[in-house]
């Protein structure tokens, strides 16, 4: 396991600002935020020239531990976009592509055949995909997650236990999710949606616990600290993302 670091610790500055922030703070790679809307790459900037956005990561001499894409709402206009960042994902080498799951209520049928046919369209660029652990979607429940997983041959998890703690079912034990996890995301969280992010310490993550789950579990791969910069924030971002960083090193 390694540590990794969000782009969106740094949502307030530019794409390359965001980057620097990361390399000066010694995080050996990125996860990248792909959003429509976001603040820093988006999907269709990918899909218009996937050439350029190439050249631009290449620039920012940091190899990247995997994309989070949020694509637009079209189905049709979201796969190709989707296809797009597939592509450039395989170029980059970024291993893992996290995606966002149907809101809670949505038909899990449906669901599964978008995500099938996403998974398939990952696999043919070499890349994996996963859906993300969230309160507000049909992850919300573990056994979902779990089901979805089952249901999607090849599908991995993206585990944020921040909305097992928070979420309507919460706190939920996800123990049962970590066999098909394959990418964490993490800060501290309390146990109601007001705390959902607090200062280093001040929360309920038990990092070590969930560390030694994962190592028991063969996980491998990145442990991407995920403390957002929001506009009016409680606290500064900054210090927060290096005091996780060194504590998830000390436990790796």
């Amino acid at each position: 396991m390694y540590v990794a670091c969000s782009t969106l610790c740094f949502g307030g500055r530019p794409l390359e600002d965001a980057l620097r922030a990361i390399r000066e703070m010694h995080f050996p790679k990125a996860d990248l935020a792909v959003h429509a809307g976001g603040p820093h790459l988006t999907p269709a900037e990918v899909a218009a020239d996937p050439g350029k956005v190439a050249q631009r990561l290449r620039t920012a001499n940091l190899p990247l531990a995997a994309f989070h894409v949020v694509t637009e709402a079209d189905p049709d206009e979201a796969r190709r976009q989707l296809a797009a960042v597939c592509r450039l994902a395989r170029v980059m080498t970024v291993p893992v592509l996290t995606v966002p799951a149907a809101p809670l209520g949505a038909d899990l049928d449906a669901e599964t055949r978008r995500l099938g046919d996403w998974a398939k369209v990952a696999a043919a660029e070499g890349v994996m995909l996963t859906v993300e652990t969230h309160c507000r979607t049909v992850t919300a429940d573990p056994a979902g997650a779990a089901e979805l997983c089952r249901r999607v041959p090849g599908l991995g998890l993206t585990l944020d236990p921040s909305h097992y703690l928070v979420g309507p079912h919460g706190p939920a034990d996800y123990a049962a999710l970590l066999p098909v996890v394959r990418h964490v995301r993490l800060r501290d969280t309390g146990t109601t949606p007001d705390r959902f992010q607090v200062r280093v310490g001040q929360g309920e993550v038990e990092y070590g616990r969930l560390l030694a789950y994962l190592d028991r579990h063969g996980y491998d791969r990145a442990l991407t600290v995920d403390i957002r910069e929001v506009p009016d924030g409680p606290f500064p971002v900054g210090p927060e993302v290096r005091k996780l960083k060194y504590l998830l090193e000390s436990l790796v």
